[in-house]
């Protein structure tokens, strides 16, 4: 009965997706409004940093609170049922869940961390920033719904980025789709909004030149 399947694992990502939600607003929230409010992307850019390397070290620090909800505990769950089952039979069955589970939760914390720092950057009000990525991860679900009322198909899943990334979960995970939308059209979507929030990142994160 508990016995552990390639729909577990994929239906652990979205058991997850609240934690991710909660973190992503209380710790990203406020890593770069906190320092535009306080003045500071002036002191760090004059310095020998790059706009790169200071986005690239905000990234790490949320990035590596959201793989603490996603990919650590994936992995302990399959290492888990591997003790649970006294063997590597499930695992050798299931070679491709590893690379799945590592591709999945990567793709996941980039998409949702790029669109937070980019946020970010918009405001130097945290509290802001928090309900600005609420809004909009809700306004597209709830457009997407709207939608699907209306026309009775989830051909238009790509309007929410949540729906898209669940998409892309289950071809990773090698499920049937969770929606009519095809998985090429999603990827576009995510890609898209990491391409715009790399943008975003680029434009507002500035600091002072330094002459030498």
């Amino acid at each position: 009965m508990l016995a552990a399947t390639r729909e577990t694992f994929r239906e652990f990502f979205d058991w997850q997706s609240v934690f991710v939600f909660f973190i992503t607003i209380w710790v990203g929230s406020g890593l770069i409004a906190r320092d535009r409010r306080a003045n500071a992307l002036q002191i760090y850019l004059s310095k020998p940093l790059t706009r790169a390397e200071y986005v690239a070290g905000k990234l790490l620090i949320l990035g590596t609170f959201l793989l603490l909800v996603t990919f650590v505990p994936a992995i302990l769950l399959l290492v888990i049922q591997i003790l649970f089952a006294g063997s590597f039979a499930f695992v050798r069955e299931n070679m491709y869940l590893f690379p799945a589970i590592t591709l999945y939760s990567f793709l996941q914390v980039l998409v949702v961390a790029f669109t937070m720092l980019a946020l970010s950057s918009l405001s130097k009000s945290s509290r802001y920033v928090a309900i600005l990525y609420t809004g909009v991860y809700f306004f597209t679900e709830a457009v997407y719904g709207v939608m699907y009322a209306i026309t009775g198909s989830t051909s238009l899943s790509w309007l929410s980025f949540g729906a898209s990334l669940r998409q892309l979960g289950n071809v990773i995970f090698r499920m049937p789709p969770a929606y009519d939308t095809p998985w090429m059209v999603s990827l576009f979507v995510v890609s898209g909004l990491i391409a715009v929030s790399v943008w975003v990142l680029n434009v507002r994160v500035r600091g002072v030149e330094v002459v030498t």
